[in-house]
């Protein structure tokens, strides 16, 4: 695989069918014995009780915290789900910690890695987010989502069977947390050339990469082929490599991501179902892009002209050629089978315009979207 010469960062990176299988060898031979697995019911089943049994069979000790949803029935990264799993862990006993899931079980483990001191290993069950292999946990606290520095796994075992038998909602996400890429490159550029935000050339590439194999393997992504899948899952993976080389979110979160946020902290506030966080990101980056090239190439703004376009227009311009359009972007969601527009979503009129006008508000980020809102606000 590609990633290879950038995972200096993991012991090991295992993405083939029947990695599943190779987990308890790996943990045997770094000498963890007493074991915890966080999954929640469908990740159980998906993976976890296989797992589980294999690491027995091996002489191991593994332990099960069984993830409980919330009121609404999802698993959320919030303080009920961090104190369930470190009452799970138990002091100087528990040697490694195993991530049996996608997006929402990885970061609760990864903070909870952090806090204890403890290694933690990486099974997804889904080609969902790019988070597996990244260091930050987005968590919701206090019903505001903080993204808290933690630790990346010490190995990741991505098992292709697994994976390609993930529900189709789920690898869309995967697919639209990719997508989002087109517009989080673009505020990344504007951002250090407008504010002196750092930036990394070796991290910007790594995702413009892995965000082109992607879109050139949609159709394929949304067939669930086994080559789909394993473009998918490397370009998810490679993505946490390049926020882990860079040290922030930067190369693979921009306004699509605020906007994303917002609406999750929306819902849980209104007490309704979670959305998928790829399939919000999808549709942001649709909304982003459209704004955006309203914007630089057609001059409408929602309230001023920004300085920033006044005087970088040109090389604003020039960055957003290389940003496909909202109707581009939303044939590609269509393509890998997942939703393509905010109605889809629930997204209505006013949460969008609120979105539009305070998102850039959830992260310090001079992100185009924020520009447009100080100059003049909507």
């Amino acid at each position: 695989m590609s990633m290879v010469k950038e995972a200096a960062f993991f012991e090991r990176i295992v993405l083939e069918t029947g990695a599943l299988s190779q987990v308890a060898p790996y943990l045997r031979e770094r000498g963890s014995r007493r074991l915890l697995l966080a999954a929640d019911r469908n990740t159980y089943e998906a993976a976890g009780r296989d797992l589980e049994r294999m690491l027995a069979e091996a002489g191991l000790e593994p332990a099960l915290c069984l993830l409980a949803p919330n009121e609404t029935g999802d698993v959320v990264a919030d303080e009920a789900s961090l104190i369930q799993l470190l009452l799970a862990v138990e002091p100087g006993m528990t040697e490694a910690l195993v991530a049996v899931g996608s997006g929402t079980i990885h970061d609760i483990v990864r903070f909870a890695a952090h806090k204890s001191g403890i290694p933690f290993v990486s099974v997804p069950t889904a080609p969902s987010v790019d988070g597996f292999t990244s260091a930050g946990a987005p968590l919701i606290i206090r019903g505001t989502k903080k993204t808290v520095p933690a630790v990346p796994p010490v190995a990741i075992f991505a098992d292709l069977r697994i994976l390609m038998e993930a529900p189709q909602p789920l690898v869309a996400a995967g697919f639209g947390d990719m997508l989002g890429k087109t517009t989080s490159l673009f505020d990344w550029k504007f951002s250090s050339l407008t504010a002196g935000e750092p930036y990394n050339e070796q991290a910007a590439l790594i995702t413009e990469r892995a965000l082109a194999s992607c879109v050139e393997h949609a159709r394929e992504i949304g067939a669930r082929t086994e080559r789909g899948i394993t473009v998918l899952m490397t370009a998810l993976i490679e993505s946490g490599i390049a926020m882990l080389l860079f040290g922030q979110s930067h190369p693979a979160s921009g306004a699509e991501h605020h906007l994303s946020h917002y609406w999750e902290m929306e819902y849980l506030r209104r007490g309704r179902r979670a959305l998928l966080h790829g399939a919000k990101v999808g549709v942001a980056c649709a909304e982003i892009s459209r704004l955006y090239h309203d914007a630089a190439e057609r001059g409408v703004y929602p309230g001023g002209e920004p300085e920033a376009l006044r005087q970088h227009g040109g090389q604003v311009r020039e960055w957003l050629a290389a940003v496909p359009g909202e109707a581009a972007i939303r044939e590609l969601l269509r393509l890998a089978g997942g939703p393509s527009s905010r109605q889809e979503l629930g997204i209505d009129d006013e949460l969008l315009a609120a979105s539009l006008r305070e998102a850039h508000l959830i992260r310090d980020r001079h992100t185009l979207l924020r520009a447009l809102n100080e100059a003049g606000g909507r």
